[in-house]
């Protein structure tokens, strides 16, 4: 039994963790991450379906079920509140929590809208709790590797980076449980969700673009539930391409693309001026065995060479988990370390609403055909 006070977890006491959502997201990840860390206990889960959140707790082992979003976020064994609903529900859940004074993660993207993004940051930091947002592929030991290789000048001065990630869902035949993802106030489309999360990933790691020019495209202008047969029509962008400038002088492109059919994956080509780096997966949504595999070269005109990461950057419990599961893993230890030795490693409100802001620029790109300087 933990030891910790109501909403606030001693030192070295386990994190107890309020579930809000428990869809299969939160199932295939989340659940399975808490209950692998030992700095976790499964304590409270709420769903607007009861039936859902009563199976959850008889399956992995929740103490309590409640009744209410308000009932959760005030329950004197919740230090965690984890907000893991649709991106449109996510304020309600988020606002909760901080008037609660609880600790808050919530999925990304943090809401549909900047503007409101911006609104909890500002309501986090006057409530002095800590917020945390999904963006977990920062903290993946491959990227955290790649990002020293970077710092520690293995291919010299940076000349270019160029980013593919393509996957072979969000096509314009969707499953019900994608119905959420068509309309595009909704900020839930492949762009605003695996844009979101590849270029944190990959800006954390080589630095973030001074300024950029975007192009969004709508490829799929009618989506269709495969279960019901309706059609909906939608100007949701299924595609990305970014041209940019990175400090120091590096140039970036991107091209992030849903729905393709075959040879999906990602793939991230860094160029320097003593040697360059390869950066690739099968898969933008890992599954076991699908992990990064890093190739380099120091030198001129020479082979790439693997590069292990090596088992410094990986302090998680073995586990048969998926890699995109461990991935989330990276980011719940870091809370936790943040938690116990007061540091900020963790992503936060702040750095979603930095990624807002870059896809927002995109978007003007795209509208007014001009290039974009950032803040």
């Amino acid at each position: 039994m933990s030891t910790a006070v109501a909403g606030k977890p001693s030192r070295g006491a386990r994190i107890r963790v309020g579930l809000v959502g428990i869809g299969n997201w939160a199932r295939h990840g989340h659940v399975r991450v808490l209950s692998l860390l030992p700095q976790y206990e499964l304590t409270a889960v709420f769903s607007q379906r009861r039936a859902a959140a009563e199976d959850a707790a008889a399956r992995y082992g929740f103490k309590y079920v409640t009744a209410s979003l308000d009932e959760l976020v005030n329950h004197p064994e919740v230090d965690l509140v984890i907000v893991l609903t649709t991106a449109p529900q996510h304020e309600e859940g988020v606002r909760a929590a901080i008037a609660a004074g609880k600790d808050v993660y919530c999925e990304w993207p943090l809401t549909p809208s900047t503007k409101t993004s911006e609104a909890l940051v500002e309501l986090a930091d006057r409530s002095g709790v800590r917020s945390v947002v999904g963006l977990q592929r920062r903290l993946a030991p491959h990227n955290r590797y790649v990002h020293d290789l970077l710092q520690n000048g293995y291919v010299g001065k940076l000349r270019s980076v160029r980013l593919h990630v393509s996957m072979n869902y969000f096509q314009a035949l969707r499953s019900n449980a994608l119905r959420w993802t068509i309309p595009v106030e909704n900020f839930s489309s492949v762009i605003a969700i695996y844009a979101g999360h590849f270029l944190d990933m990959l800006f954390t790691a080589t630095g973030w673009p001074l300024s950029l020019a975007g192009l969004n495209a709508n490829q799929f202008k009618q989506v269709t539930i495969k279960e019901t047969g309706e059609v909906f029509e939608t100007t949701t962008p299924d595609q990305l391409v970014l041209a940019g400038t990175l400090p120091a002088g590096a140039v970036v492109s991107v091209h992030i693309e849903g729905g393709k059919r075959n040879g999906s994956g990602v793939q991230i080509d860094i160029t320097g001026d003593e040697g360059d780096l390869r950066v690739t997966n099968r898969s933008a949504f890992g599954d076991v065995g699908d992990d990064y595999r890093i190739e380099g070269a120091h030198g001129d005109n020479l082979p790439l060479q693997l590069l292990p990461v090596p088992d410094s950057y990986d302090a998680l419990p073995s586990s048969g988990l998926p890699s995109a599961v461990l991935e989330l893993a990276q980011l719940y230890a870091a809370y936790a370390n943040d938690v116990a030795h007061g540091t900020h490693t963790a992503p936060t409100f702040k750095d979603a609403v930095r990624m807002h802001e870059l896809l927002d620029a995109a978007s003007a790109s795209s509208e007014t055909g001009r290039r974009i300087d950032l803040a």
